[in-house]
């Protein structure tokens, strides 16, 4: 019981948040590949052939919104902002980054958002920083965003 607590207490001084990866970020539309673990999920899996955890990770991209690339970030930045646990937001033209935080271990997600105005969608990855498992989470996290942000006018 004793460890329990003292886990948990270690968890909401920020001992489980890991540090951002320095690779995050768009280069040339294309986001970081899914982690070779079963932890992350993309919309660009299909865009690394052969990666280990393509099955688990591939997951739809989102559409853009009829009013074009930037009325679609807004309405995902509002629908983040209704997403439990999000922080610092990081925006800019085509490209949107955003940390969940887990309620009780705080453990930390990295989210990334890119436009693709050919494809007419936002590409996205949602990724934990540590850990070799996520129980799910990111991909629960991103479908529950998917429903606010298509709610949304």
């Amino acid at each position: 019981m004793g460890l329990l607590v003292l886990a948990l207490g270690a968890a909401q001084l920020g001992a489980l948040e890991g540090r951002p990866p320095a690779d995050l970020g768009a280069s040339g539309g294309l986001l970081k590949p899914p982690s070779a673990t079963r932890n992350s999920v993309s919309s660009q899996t299909d865009r690394h052939p052969g990666h280990p955890q393509a099955d688990y990770a591939r997951i739809d991209p989102l559409p853009l919104k009829a009013g074009g690339a930037e009325a679609s970030l807004d309405a995902l930045t509002a629908a983040l902002q209704q997403v439990g646990g999000v922080r610092n937001l990081v925006r800019q033209p085509g490209y949107l980054r955003a940390e969940a935080r887990t309620p009780w271990l705080g453990f930390v997600d990295d989210l990334e958002f890119v436009v693709d105005a050919q494809r007419g969608v936002i590409d996205l990855r949602s990724a934990s920083r540590l850990g070799s498992e996520d129980f799910g989470t990111n991909r629960k996290r991103i479908e529950a965003l998917r429903g606010l942000y298509t709610a949304a006018p």
